[in-house]
């Protein structure tokens, strides 16, 4: 049996005839519970002369869980299952977006408008002022989400046709929360240069780019490129998402234990994308002592097999030129922050830490090390998962920077934009900040509209409006 947590990730669909006789349903779910499973919902109920006809919705642990379960039900008597279905992959069935129009076309004449002969019209009033493409076209509220599948949440480097769920799943995102308008763009290619190529040719059919699981440090030129070259927003949201709502949970963390930024020690495990993201942000918010640790240890000037972006990291952090492994390096550190994977550290880790540490383990989809395991210890613990409390989510952030970089016209995104949004986030728990309620839930409606007002502000005050 299992010993993972159920998920709705790995549900299924389980549609059984049972024998119509007492007790045949009890047996059945306490063969499903005995076997791990979690009995989320009994649907589609049909009663015939001998049998019952049930759908019953299970929670597994993983996809070997799940044919454990399977066979937790076929050994049950008067049991026969009728339909098996993963409702994960039937979600997914067909992509998950699709093209609508707010206008509808029922008569020539408002075809005529709609395209030919007046849509000649609007394209000479565009022709004639490119910016006019923000009011007549889609690039007023709609985003490229780009990637080349090179570094998909925890599965790496799965290629394009593979990182398109994800990609489909982030466009629903933004419609939902920021009622942006996004498409999926996947590349089959890994050249910085063509990709920088390509989106830039793209570029005319959008209001803004999210670049997205594009593995470092090709993601650092890529992005720094773009940003450089085009007029439009560029944001990477594995990086500056990741950062924002970091910083956010963390802001509210030390309300609760009563820290400053500037008297933290930090210990960073994954000095990838993320981590290095949100490494500039919490220097940019004062703090001093901040040390990255990758798979060879801490990151330090004394290193020889640094890339570009970790030899600016060690140049740049460990003030104290600290060495070694994390447990190691971790003793008296007021905050871990995890963007690295699962298990790296362990009970006395957090232990040798100083009173009251902060934990984030944001690993996904298993953390750092287990909130059950430190609820004892930590003060204020987070993750990446949305069944633990404090959830690090994304979603947090992107919906509601791009819808405040669109509604005000925006060329780029500053670095005030963003901590203007990690404050906004922080700000909508107000007086609910509790050690389990640091970050809003991803299902908050105040929060893209909060961050959508403060990005917008922030771009107006930085003069980086078109």
């Amino acid at each position: 049996m299992s010993a993972k947590t159920p998920s709705p990730a790995f549900s299924v669909r389980i549609r059984v005839r049972i024998a119509d006789r007492p007790g045949a349903l009890g047996r059945l779910a306490v063969a499903i519970g005995e076997a791990g499973g979690n009995i989320n919902a009994l649907e589609g109920f049909t009663v015939t002369t001998a049998y019952l006809e049930e759908d019953i919705i299970v929670y597994c642990s993983s996809v070997e869980h799940q044919q454990e379960i399977r066979k937790a039900v076929e050994s049950v008597p008067g049991v026969s299952i009728l339909e098996w279905e993963d409702r994960t992959h039937a979600l997914h069935e067909g992509g998950k977006i699709e093209v609508v129009s707010p206008v509808e076309i029922l008569d020539m004449n408002t075809l005529a408008m709609a395209y030919s002969p007046g849509v000649a019209r609007v394209c000479t009033t565009i022709a004639n002022d490119t910016a006019a493409s923000f009011d007549y076209t889609i690039r007023k509220n709609t985003v490229a989400v780009v990637s080349d599948g090179t570094a998909v949440l925890g599965l790496g480097d799965i290629g394009p046709e593979a990182a398109m769920p994800v990609m489909e799943g982030k466009a629903q995102l933004f419609k939902q929360f920021g009622g942006v308008d996004a498409f999926p763009i996947c590349l089959d290619t890994k050249d910085p240069d063509k990709i920088v190529e390509i989106v830039t040719a793209l570029a005319p059919t959008f209001g803004g780019v999210n670049l997205e699981d594009i593995s470092a440090p090709r993601a650092f030129e890529i992005e720094e490129r773009l940003s450089a070259g085009l007029d439009i927003p560029v944001f990477h949201d594995d990086q500056h998402g990741t950062a924002i709502v970091t910083v956010a949970g963390l802001e509210n963390a030390l309300k609760i234990v009563g820290k400053k930024h500037a008297d933290l020690k930090v210990i960073v495990a994954g000095v990838g994308a993320a981590g290095v993201a949100v490494s500039k942000m919490l220097l940019n918010a004062g703090v001093t002592n901040l040390v990255g640790v990758d798979r060879n240890g801490a990151v330090h000037t004394g290193r020889e097999d640094l890339n570009s972006s970790k030899q600016w990291f060690a140049e740049n952090t460990n003030p104290e030129r600290l060495a070694g492994t994390i447990t190691e390096v971790i003793k008296g550190a007021d905050v871990f922050l995890g963007l690295a994977g699962p298990d790296l550290l362990t009970v006395a880790d957090v232990e040798s830490m100083a009173k009251d540490p902060i934990v984030f383990a944001m690993a996904n989809p298993d953390p750092e090390i287990r909130p059950e395991l430190i609820k004892d210890i930590a003060a204020v613990i987070a993750t990446g998962r949305s069944d633990f409390p404090n959830q690090i989510n994304n979603v947090l952030a992107f919906p509601g920077i791009f819808r405040g970089a669109l509604d005000a016209r925006a060329t780029t995104i500053s670095e005030n934009m963003k901590l203007a949004a990690a404050r906004a986030i922080a700000d909508v728990v107000g007086d609910d900040l509790h050690p389990q309620f640091i970050v809003p839930t991803a299902f908050d409606h105040r929060v893209a509209p909060a961050v959508a007002e403060a990005v917008r502000a922030a771009a107006i005050e930085d003069g980086v409006c078109r």
